[in-house]
């Protein structure tokens, strides 16, 4: 697989990182793990190790947690007005943007994940995310007035909670951790971070930035290292109040088991087996482009791929086999190579999780129309695949991360909801129509958190993103971020002299 973007540069990178320590982010200074231990994180393309990485345990997210306790309690970043804050934020979106080049290489040897999309998209939208909500950061306290008569006033407002534990996947790393830092921070509240440890590298840029914008210290602390060490001493520690994390149902649900202990509140974003819909009065040729790209795009690993293609039945036979056309046509390559779509998949272990799932499928009776197999011989390429499946198959019922779409007929709306909603999932789905009023019937019938109605996933900031059933609990974006991380009180204030009860007083 050929590399071909900016070869000087991308090999200083590789040199910079050969015999680094991809350390810790702790009280402002970059640290080694108590224990000393370290892992390798590997690069996807050729499974070959890309550095070293500390390995942190239970030692040192106490020393994060305490760090960011000290921070929140005695420290000046709760307490500093917001408009500093987002002086801060900004100088953040700064140093991202003139990094940029960097951390997209970064994510690219990290993830697996292309060039166009890391360079075109997730890069700008890390800095978008911060610039949103250093502008956000003033009226993250606004709050209601509740005038009763000329009697009362009660009144509300917001305060930074104290310390979140951010645990974020291994897909877009750099995206998804800004999405949780930004709102954080910009709220007053310091964290700690736990990157997923098959992709560490963008949180350790994040930190030098972090460090460059001089932050005060242990606002922002990063613990690498493996879920079981790092993450879940961080969920159970009784100094974070906030657990936001991104990640599979099952993790999920562990995670709400240890932090019952200590009544955390949580921000899921889990699971999903989003359907794209496809009635046969739809624009085919833009509902084509979006189905393809909403499910090859980002390598398959998407929590909002359109994993489920149902077609209505008078243009099914027609519409598969232009999917089956275009699925063929994907440019698999090197992450780093321009012209490349796809790139391979995180790990060599969810290259064989993604194998084992199609193979199940066909002894289940799924028909193979496209792919269904591994790319090349080293690093961990899977070629885009659509199988003809039903409903009920594991595969069409589970998550399988990976460029896999299974299409499926129906006959009726009623039929496409029912096998819509025939999933424990609920993130998103994409309906293609032309009737607005189907359109928007379906849209309060489908159970998902986000629907796009002839479209692929847009975002748009401001709008809460989240899911239903076993997809999430809670909302991000915009101002439902600061739901999550702030407080609100409610007072009230007498405006003259009310009738209070008088208990005890004699004769009353």
């Amino acid at each position: 697989m050929k590399r071909a973007w900016d070869s000087r540069f991308i090999e200083e990178v590789q040199r910079r990182l050969e015999g680094t320590t991809i350390a810790h982010f702790i009280d402002g200074n970059f640290v080694e793990s108590v224990s000393g231990e370290t892992f390798e994180t590997l690069d996807p393309a050729t499974n070959r190790p890309l550095a070293r990485v500390a390995r942190g345990g239970e030692e040192d997210v106490d020393r994060a947690v305490r760090a960011a306790r000290r921070a929140f309690d005695e420290g000046p970043w709760p307490r500093m007005p917001a408009r500093e804050r987002r002086r801060y934020l900004e100088r953040v979106a700064e140093l991202i943007e003139k990094y940029a080049d960097e951390l997209a290489v970064l994510e690219c040897l990290d993830t697996g994940q292309v060039m166009r999309i890391i360079r075109g998209g997730q890069v700008p939208r890390a800095a978008a995310n911060f610039r949103f909500y250093a502008e956000k950061a003033e009226a993250a306290f606004d709050g209601r007035s509740f005038p009763v008569d000329d009697r009362f006033l009660y009144y509300t407002f917001r305060q930074p909670v104290g310390v979140a534990g951010l645990i974020t996947p291994w897909n877009t790393p750099l995206m998804l951790a800004t999405w949780k830092l930004a709102p954080c921070l910009a709220a007053g509240n310091t964290c700690v971070l736990k990157p997923a440890e098959w992709s560490p590298l963008s949180a350790w840029m994040l930190a030098r930035i972090f460090a460059e914008a001089e932050l005060p210290p242990g606002v922002v602390n990063v613990v690498q290292g493996y879920g079981e060490e790092a993450g879940a001493p961080l969920v159970a520690h009784p100094g974070v109040q906030l657990i936001s994390f991104t990640g599979e149902t099952t993790t999920g649900k562990i995670i709400m088991r240890t932090g019952a202990e200590t009544l955390k509140r949580y921000s899921f974003e889990l699971g999903g087996k989003s359907p794209a819909i496809v009635f046969a009065d739809a624009d085919l040729d833009r509902a084509l482009d979006g189905v393809i790209f909403q499910i090859f795009s980002l390598n398959g690993e998407r929590c909002t791929a359109n994993s489920r293609l149902l077609v209505e039945r008078p243009v099914y036979a027609e519409f598969v086999e232009r999917v089956v056309a275009r699925a063929r046509k994907i440019r698999v390559g090197h992450p780093l190579d321009p012209e490349a779509e796809v790139g391979p998949l995180i790990h060599p272990e969810h290259l064989t999780r993604v194998e084992a799932f199609v193979e199940e499928a066909k002894r289940e009776g799924a028909r193979v129309l496209a792919g269904g197999h591994r790319v090349g011989s080293e690093g961990n390429y899977y070629a885009p695949t659509v199988l003809e499946v039903r409903p009920g198959m594991r595969i069409e019922q589970e998550e399988v991360f990976g460029p896999v779409l299974g299409v499926m007929p129906f006959d009726d709306e009623d039929e496409a909801v029912r096998i819509a909603n025939g999933v424990r999932y609920g993130l998103a789905a994409y309906v293609w129509t032309r009737d607005v009023t189907r359109a928007h019937r379906l849209a309060r019938r489908i159970e998902a958190g986000m629907i796009w109605i002839n479209s692929h996933n847009v975002r748009h900031l401001p709008t809460p993103f989240g899911g239903m059933k076993e997809s999430g609990i809670g909302r991000e974006g915009g101002d439902y971020s600061f739901a999550f991380y702030t407080e609100e009180k409610s007072v009230m204030v007498p405006l003259g002299e009310h009738p209070i009860p008088r208990f005890g007083k004699e004769g009353s």
